[in-house]
């Protein structure tokens, strides 16, 4: 495969998980909380997404966890540490805490974006200085 397509094909995987996160409604924060909200009015819908998600990707994984390149011939990157250590349980309930509390995780949140509404905008900016706070204090 030749390199320069792969530009067009990170566009629409891109585009396309962009698009599903606008259908299923996970770009909305006020549906997000409505699955998180376990003791209130819940909105199962979330989860169908979640497990659609699942299954495509355990799939995907099962047919070419032996390869060593990804379909469009990169070299696999796959995670080396094996065990749960402080950062990472700490960070896992960070960004719990921020899910629950604003109803955006990261990727809806870059989607929201584009519409430029305020609550997208102040969670996309707080998520950067989180990120450089992070690696100005991980040295």
């Amino acid at each position: 495969m030749k390199q320069n397509h792969h530009y067009l094909y990170k566009f629409l995987l891109g585009l396309m998980f962009g698009l599903g996160l606008i259908i299923s409604g996970m770009i909305y924060p006020a549906k997000v909380i409505g699955f998180l909200n376990i003791f209130g009015v819940w909105d199962p819908s979330l989860a169908f997404v979640m497990f659609g998600g699942i299954t495509v990707y355990t799939v995907l994984h099962f047919l070419h966890i032996k390869k060593v390149d990804t379909l469009l011939g990169y070299t696999k990157s796959l995670p080396l540490k094996t065990h749960l250590d402080k950062r990472l349980i700490i960070g896992a309930i960070l960004f719990g805490i921020g899910w629950g509390l604003a109803g955006y995780c990261p990727g809806p949140a870059l989607v929201s974006f584009g519409t430029l509404g305020f609550e997208a905008v102040v969670f996309v900016l707080a998520m950067i200085g989180g990120m450089t706070l992070f690696k100005l204090t991980s040295k």
